[in-house]
């Protein structure tokens, strides 16, 4: 079943404010077994709100979803745009005006004009409560397709669809199955990858899909299964799945949809193994990747950010000499960084990063984007040369996953 999202806000399209409500939105559609086929930014203004309700209309999603547009200032104008594309008048609600009134109340604040104004609704939708927020949200049905329009406020929209929209349109709708298998594949540039895995995409059974979800120095393969019968689909999605990893063998990685730090989190408590990091021009970047996982406490120790020479010999102890013959960026540096952290932080892991993100900072001997990267153990040090220059951002991004995946490595040897 197929379903259009329209967001509405002039902040949306002028990049003051992310839209994360169509990302959350378009998941937890997906997991109900409806596909969104098309996304929508309008500005708040009547006549490209209509043209964009118009469009949904009469294209082919039987669900429409609207975020936006539904407060108490003079720019929120999606109520009487939807009461003059369905032909209603505003009437107001009594259980919504009960609903303002104690909501403001509740959190102290007066009653005015605007507030009572959103307890005018559309007298020919169907008016779902706003638990938390002071705009109704509103259902219309028209030529076997549903249009609701719900608040912006990402904490609104959020509630509303999980407690009420997403279960009334699984009433009103027949769901397909849709399933996902996500993995991580290493090792193979995108080109290179789809190359190899031509033969085998090329005979996948008409209810899978294959997508390439390419990142800085690794890809995430998503293979998805759509359909009726879930148990078909499952038997259909493991046979392809075991053919799969039997294509890439060590390249893949067979926990699905785990990230790179969270593998490397597993294993370390596996292992009953400890973790720090020692970064120059990453930043921090690496260490904030590792504590975005949840009980990340229990195998990391710490880390430091060392960007000046001084820092590099007062926090980690590398030498003055090793500075002066070979430089920061360079491979005996990082090698004295991550066993100087090693020893001084006292854990069993370590890792370090030196280089030249860029945009200035780079010579002909040491160019921008190049990064040395080394995990460390009481046993030995491994080290990896990153030497390719893609922008500031891009250029720490890539050697922060290009760190973790030689940790992972690392790891998994042992």
């Amino acid at each position: 079943m197929f379903v259009e999202i329209i967001t509405i806000g002039d902040e949306l399209l002028i990049g003051q404010v992310v839209d994360t409500n169509s990302a959350w939105m378009g998941k937890a559609l997906n997991d109900a077994g409806f596909e969104v086929i098309k996304r929508t930014s309008v500005r708040d203004r009547e006549d490209e709100i209509t043209d964009a309700i118009h469009q949904a209309m009469h294209g082919p999603a039987s669900i429409i979803l609207m975020t936006g547009g539904l407060g108490p200032t003079k720019d929120d104008i999606t109520k009487k745009t939807l009461c003059n594309y369905f032909g209603a008048k505003l009437v107001k609600d009594k259980s919504v005006l009960e609903h303002v009134t104690a909501l403001l109340k509740q959190n102290n604040i007066s009653m005015i004009s605007s507030n009572v104004d959103q307890a005018l609704v559309p007298d020919n939708c169907t008016v779902i409560p706003n638990k938390i927020g002071t705009a109704p949200i509103t259902w219309f049905e028209q030529e076997e397709k549903v249009l609701v329009s719900m608040p912006g406020v990402p904490q609104e929209m959020k509630a509303v669809m999980s407690d009420e929209v997403i279960p009334r349109l699984k009433d009103r709708f027949e769901a397909d199955v849709i399933l996902h298998k996500t993995f991580l594949v290493i090792n193979n540039p995108e080109s290179v990858l789809a190359e190899r895995l031509s033969e085998w995409e090329d005979e996948l059974p008409h209810q899978l899909s294959l997508a390439y979800l390419p990142q800085q120095g690794l890809i995430r393969l998503r293979l998805t299964a759509r359909g009726k019968d879930h148990p078909f689909l499952e038997m259909v999605m493991l046979k392809e799945v075991e053919k799969l990893l039997e294509l890439l063998k060590e390249d893949i990685l067979p926990e699905e949809d785990a990230s790179m730090n969270e593998l490397i989190g597993k294993i370390l408590v596996q292992k009953g193994k400890t973790l720090v990091t020692a970064e120059s021009c990453t930043g921090g970047a690496v260490a904030a990747s590792i504590v975005a996982v949840p009980g990340c406490s229990s195998y990391y120790k710490g880390g430091v950010v060392v960007y000046s020479n001084a820092m590099k010999q007062q926090l980690l102890g590398v030498k003055d000499e090793t500075l002066l013959r070979y430089g920061a960026v360079s491979k005996e540096t990082v090698i004295e960084m991550a066993k100087g952290a090693l020893e001084r932080m006292d854990s069993d892991y370590a890792i370090a990063t030196t280089g030249i993100a860029g945009p200035g900072g780079g010579t002909a001997e040491k160019p921008v984007g190049m990064v040395w990267m080394a995990v460390a153990t009481k046993d030995k040090v491994v080290t990896l040369l990153q030497n390719l220059n893609r922008g500031r951002e891009q250029n720490i991004l890539r050697s922060r996953n290009s760190l973790l995946i030689l940790l992972y490595k690392t790891l998994r040897e042992e």
